[in-house]
């Protein structure tokens, strides 16, 4: 069976990748753990891990266990001043 996405499902993973990616770059933190972002976001443990494989799978974040890291990419991107907030 075909899943169809909606446009409101479309923004809801946009806001939600962005607002971990945007965690992820805090400059006071090299990591958060994914209990962490799930308190700060507060999302569905489940809902965050599907946002973590597709933002691993964009090679944005990079996910060791519980530990949840912004790839040296995003981090580069963000030191360029690329990343508009």
């Amino acid at each position: 069976m075909h899943e169809h996405r909606t446009q409101a499902d479309f923004d809801e993973h946009r806001r939600l990748d962005r607002a971990i990616v945007l965690d992820l770059l805090d400059d006071d933190c090299e990591r958060s753990s994914r209990d962490e972002l799930v308190v700060a976001l507060r999302v569905d443990r489940s809902v965050l891990d599907s946002a973590l494989e597709r933002l691993q799978a964009d090679g944005v974040a990079l996910v060791d266990g519980d530990d949840v890291f912004a790839s040296r990419c995003a981090r580069r991107i963000d030191e360029l001043e690329l990343i508009g907030i």
